[in-house]
């Protein structure tokens, strides 16, 4: 089997990290892989902020466990009393894509970069999760406060993150695909 295909069809959300830091090059790739997404009208309405500062991920993860607890949410509410609360899965680069929100599809532009950098991680042997709680999070007033000390552009909103590092355990199998989810007209 082709092995780009190969790589698509076995990449797995990884939700288990070992601490030692992806190098620099394999950040490099991931991140040149998700700038190479395609977009609308290749407009690139991306911008990317990569973390590996263990400061800045504390602090990511502290805003995070207080947008949680006063969500409403009984899930991020019971997620973020837990004493070993992580919402990057204790990965040690976390990778958030946010849009420019005058672009044709912001929305779909950052998704294609984020699929691309996982399956980007996965062909260098590393695991990735896409994480969607930083479009809660950077909703808040908390988090919009943050915008600024992470480079965020005005007018760009959360689209998704990636959690990225060395797999601390084996990739699961996937399970079936659903049937009924594909229409071939010949």
């Amino acid at each position: 089997m082709n092995e780009t295909i190969q790589n698509i069809l076995s990449r797995r959300s990884t939700r288990a990290y070992k601490p030692e830091q992806i190098t620099a090059e394999d950040l490099h790739l991931v991140l040149e892989a998700g700038q190479y997404a395609p977009s609308a009208a290749n407009q690139q309405s991306w911008h990317i902020v990569a973390v590996q500062n263990k400061d800045m991920l504390k602090k990511l993860s502290e805003t995070f466990r207080t947008v949680y607890l006063k969500s409403g949410i009984q899930r991020f509410e019971e997620a973020a009393k837990a004493d070993d609360f992580n919402p990057f899965y204790n990965a040690p680069t976390y990778i958030m894509v946010f849009a420019d929100d005058k672009a044709i599809a912001p929305t779909h532009d950052g998704s294609l970069a984020i699929g691309n950098m996982l399956l980007a991680a996965e062909a260098l042997g590393l695991g990735g999760c896409w994480l969607h709680a930083v479009n809660f999070v950077f909703k808040t007033p908390v988090g919009e406060a943050l915008k600024g000390e992470l480079g965020i552009p005005e007018g760009y909103s959360p689209v998704g993150a990636v959690a990225i590092g060395y797999k601390a355990a084996e990739t699961a199998t996937a399970a079936p695909r659903r049937e009924g989810t594909v229409t071939v007209i010949k």
